[in-house]
């Protein structure tokens, strides 16, 4: 039987057009039930639990598409940052591990840093890497960098840069060194800076600080939230068809100083330009869920938002109290202290496939957990010296009623290096004052001759306004002996800890 060429044209159409049909139908195809999920974890900087209307019932801010994430997903109300400030949290959250057992055991890194993690230490992103995974960096990085150096000792910005991302298991970074009002201010891809020329930029003051130092020809303050938001839409596009699953970790310069919404958002929040810089960084939140729906992939993508501290008092808590909106919500203290304010957190986590809609949980959880819970999505496990403080949440995202609580213990540190230990109801500090920048400050909690530590009942007492340590001394003792044993244990240095070593830690 012979066709003629017209009926072999219109079959050619035909097999063209079902060939279409079907690449379309498999690039839009759910993902089979147990391939491992998208992960994006997005870090705000400095941003407050009170600052988030789902979590604030007062809150004069609204936020709809974090709120969105609670709406679909989860939201925790006992979520912790394993520090009071932002690098030693950002080394807990890529490690598992707490940066006191690191060379950090006080403040944060500066300009011109070493890197904190060190090449042997296994990340989050080296272990996903591992398994097959895309990693991305784009945000700010806080953790240090090998640097090159000139003849003279000084950094030469210009070279490629040892010890950062690209090193540590992420295949592709792009973002800033650290907070936007630390030099040098230049965006780096990759271990290379994107800069053509360097100039110096004066010092600002007042919320829109920042440092003077060197500054890139094609940096400027006020774009780099938008410059990096536009970047990690970009990669969730570029990415969303692959084979592989990607893990994209999105930590944001803001609201941290320098303050600086742009003309969309300046008053939007009725209340100062810390309240519309916080409205910008929920926007960035709604970008990122939009690029997930519009690429068909929000099913199988794992979404966490939260805070690397508690909110800075740069924000202005007495000009916002005039608007009767505390970012702190009912906690006490702020960014910096060991009292709650320092580091209860913001955590918002979606992921259709497996979360129920609208769950909150009320378990105590920290920052340092992403390492085991990614191990547990993989149905792994993680090897001796990965995550040791790290702690699988997957039974809570998929709703299991346990019988325990996940974590034995959860460890918190101030800026200071103050410690404090909370085991369920109960809260043990270290100090005798807040270990940061609130009343009383070290200095001044010493002059107060107060209890040299602080025992708190977190059940019945969230404002931490009464020190039962004298009331409970069977408590602070299981405690005392809780925490010297979380210190002996997993220490950066060799060998066991030795008593007075650990009591020069714990004790400041």
């Amino acid at each position: 039987m012979h066709l003629s060429q017209y009926h072999m044209q219109k079959l050619s159409i035909l097999f063209v057009l079902f060939s279409s049909l079907l690449l379309m139908s498999c690039e839009n195809e759910p993902a089979a039930e147990n391939d491992p999920p998208n992960i994006i974890y997005i870090l705000a900087d400095d941003l407050g639990y009170g600052d988030i209307s789902a979590l604030n019932e007062n809150s004069k801010l609204q936020t709809p598409h974090i709120d969105a994430m609670a709406t679909n997903g989860m939201a925790f109300t006992d979520a912790h940052s394993n520090s009071a400030v932002c690098t030693p949290t950002r080394y807990g959250i890529l490690t598992g591990r707490y940066a006191w057992r690191s060379s950090l055991k006080n403040g944060v890194s500066w300009s011109w840093s070493e890197p904190l993690i060190q090449p042997e230490r296994p990340t989050v992103a080296s272990y996903l890497q591992a398994r097959d995974y895309q990693t991305a960096c784009i945000g700010k990085w806080h953790l240090g960098l090998g640097w090159a150096k000139d003849t003279s000792g000084m950094a030469d910005i210009t070279q490629p840069i040892k010890g950062g991302p690209v090193h540590l298991g992420f295949d592709y970074f792009y973002g800033i060194t650290a907070s936007l009002d630390i030099p040098p201010y230049v965006y780096i891809e990759n271990d290379r800076i994107t800069a053509t020329s360097i100039d110096t930029v004066e010092a600002e003051t007042g919320k829109r600080f920042w440092r003077r130092g060197p500054v890139g020809n094609d940096f400027k303050h006020e774009e780099v939230l938008p410059k990096l938001t536009e970047k990690a839409v970009e990669y969730i596009s570029g990415h969303a068809q692959d084979d592989q699953p990607f893990f994209l970790y999105f930590p944001l310069p803001a609201p941290h100083t320098p303050i600086l919404p742009t003309s969309a958002f300046q008053g939007k929040s009725k209340t100062n330009a810390y309240g519309d810089f916080v409205l910008m960084v929920d926007d960035v939140v709604g970008q990122v869920r939009r690029a997930l729906e519009a690429n068909g992939i929000a099913e199988n993508t794992l979404v966490i938002f939260t805070s690397d501290n508690g909110c800075s008092p740069m924000a202005d808590f007495e000009e916002l109290a005039t608007f009767d909106h505390n970012p702190s919500y009912v906690f006490r203290g702020h960014k910096a202290d060991i009292f709650e304010g320092g580091h209860r957190v913001p955590f918002l986590v979606q992921w259709p496939r497996t979360i129920p809609q609208g769950s909150v949980s009320d378990e105590t959880v920290c920052l340092t957990d992403l390492m085991a819970t990614a191990a547990a999505i993989l149905q792994d496990s993680l090897s001796a010296g990965e995550g040791e403080d790290s702690y699988n949440l997957l039974p809570l995202l998929e709703g299991q009623t346990l019988s325990a609580p996940v974590r034995e213990a959860t460890v918190h540190h101030s800026i200071n290096g103050s410690f404090s230990i909370r085991q369920g109801k109960w809260k043990l500090a270290f100090c005798p004052g807040s270990g940061g920048w609130s009343a009383p400050r070290p200095q001044e909690a010493e002059k107060m001759e107060l209890p040299p530590v602080q025992l708190f009942d977190m059940e019945s007492d969230l404002a931490e306004a009464n020190n039962l340590s004298e009331q409970h001394p069977e408590i602070v003792s299981r405690l005392t002996a809780l925490m010297e044993r979380y210190i002996a244990e997993g220490r950066s240095t060799p060998g066991a800890a030795q008593k007075n070593d650990t009591e020069t830690l714990l004790y400041r």
